[in-house]
């Protein structure tokens, strides 16, 4: 029996991290995709099952090469996670326009990209996941996110393309809406007297995402959204 293959693109030490121990546990293959090679190392020394890759999300070239290597390395992916993201905040007056499509590229155009690299094996074996890692930004535009809820907003448009486009296919397309402060040492000193009730665990993030990948088709969830409950909403 083939070990499954899951994909995760934007591999950090919050969010990412914790979907592969989640995968890893459940006896995938993980292969972890991220710009910085230290991190990477860092994570694959820690966590069982898991391969890294140095990863561009906005150079189709290097989509090509590194999921050919993977495909080489691990097999066919059957989950991908798109979990690469920027932090480009601002309002109007303070967003230079090269932020803007930076933030669209990351977003938007890298998601498109690695979704075009394992659709084909998936639709070959007429079922796959793709689940796509989002946040509020996607839905309601703030003053102070002109370039991240804009590109926020088009990730989730592409993503409900995808899922209406390839779900008779097999393929199951899902949105995960990240309503909260993730709980990582960055976000605590930003606010040091939140109560651990005020933060997500990306730990329990990683479970609902690990849910969706095992949803079965006559009940799938498009969209997800995750947050504590002291999160207003």
């Amino acid at each position: 029996m083939k070990v499954p293959v899951c994909v995760i693109v934007g591999a950090g030490p919050g969010n990412g991290a914790a979907f592969a121990r989640q995968f890893s546990r459940a006896g995938y293959h993980v292969a972890l995709l991220a710009r910085g090679r230290e991190t990477l190392d860092a994570l694959v020394s820690e966590i069982a099952g898991t391969r890294a890759y140095t990863y561009d999300a906005t150079d189709p070239a290097h989509a090509q090469r590194v999921f050919a290597a993977i495909r080489e390395d691990l097999g066919e992916p059957q989950t991908l996670i798109y979990n690469a993201s920027t932090r480009e905040f601002g309002d109007l007056d303070a967003t230079h326009p090269d932020a803007f499509e930076r933030a669209w590229r990351v977003n938007a155009y890298g998601c498109l990209l690695a979704a075009q690299e394992v659709v084909p094996a998936m639709r070959a074996a007429g079922q796959g996941n793709i689940i796509v890692i989002g946040a509020t930004a996607s839905l309601k535009g703030s003053a102070g996110f002109v370039a991240f809820g804009a590109a926020k907003a088009a990730q989730r448009s592409l993503a409900q393309s995808l899922a209406r486009q390839l779900g008779p296919e097999g393929i199951h397309v899902s949105y995960v809406v990240i309503d909260a402060m993730v709980d990582l040492p960055g976000t605590r000193a930003l606010m040091p007297a939140a109560p651990d009730s005020f933060f997500a665990k990306p730990d329990d993030i990683a479970e609902s995402v690990f849910f969706l990948a095992r949803q079965p088709k006559s009940a799938w969830t498009f969209e997800l959204d995750l947050r504590p409950f002291r999160e207003p909403w």
